[in-house]
């Protein structure tokens, strides 16, 4: 049997690509990518000429099962998406569940993603954290937040640079305006920056200042002592 590898790519700055990474996208018989188009580019900086193959969110569960063959023949498989980690807020995951239900290797290697360096710079607790993505858009948006309110672990979302205004506030009136958040932005990229402040504080910023690029938000968790007082209440109730 042949071996998936999980293979991370940039998310913005190129020499952030491993040696490693890049060995195995010479050496694989084919490379499935998220958009070809945008994967041709990378494969071209690092002069890899391989077969790529589409492997999408909108055509995965059709094609996992034809990937699955080949790697059941022998060939060796790598997956990357658009930047970052695939499997991370993009596709893998289904790829992955299917090949290891087909005992096929599975492996994945180290390298860029954008919520641990969003993370570190944040200045907040990093030592226990909730990855969250991307809230739903509409429907169950308010029940998550809602759930998340007494979490007491630091939470990292992703986010649109056109509804970050609108989540930071929505955040504001559910975790209160006075809770910490810090807002990285173009991570690796040459205008990286992080916006840290209260929820109220970074929002009124933003609303000022267009927000560009891909965004990473990290929110504080709740005060430990301001949770056991709000469940004790509860309980009274």
């Amino acid at each position: 049997m042949g071996t998936l590898y999980i293979v991370p790519t940039p998310v913005g700055n190129m020499e952030d690509m491993t040696f490693r990474a890049i060995r195995i996208l010479k050496e694989v018989d084919v490379v499935l990518a998220e958009d070809t188009r945008t994967s041709g580019i990378l494969l071209n900086h690092f002069d890899i000429k391989n077969h790529l193959l589409s492997h999408h969110k909108f055509n995965e569960h059709g094609t996992s099962a034809a990937i699955v063959e080949r790697l059941q023949a022998g060939q060796n498989v790598a997956l990357i998406s658009d930047a970052g980690t695939p499997g991370i807020s993009d596709p893998g995951f289904f790829l992955v569940r299917e090949a290891v239900r087909a005992g096929i290797e599975v492996q994945t290697l180290p390298g860029a993603t954008a919520f641990v360096p969003a993370l570190v710079s944040s200045a907040l607790p990093c030592d226990r954290f909730a990855f969250e993505g991307f809230l739903p858009q509409k429907k169950g948006r308010q029940t998550k937040l809602q759930a998340l309110k007494d979490e007491e672990r630091t939470m990292i979302f992703y986010e649109s640079p056109y509804r970050l205004v609108k989540t930071l506030q929505q955040f504001a009136e559910v975790f209160g305006p006075e809770r910490r958040v810090s807002v990285c932005r173009e991570i690796s990229k040459i205008h990286e920056e992080s916006v840290r402040g209260t929820l109220a504080e970074v929002a009124s910023h933003f609303q000022e200042h267009e927000p560009k690029g891909e965004i990473v938000i990290v929110v504080a968790g709740a005060d430990t002592k301001e949770t056991k007082e709000t469940k004790q209440k509860k309980e009274k109730i």
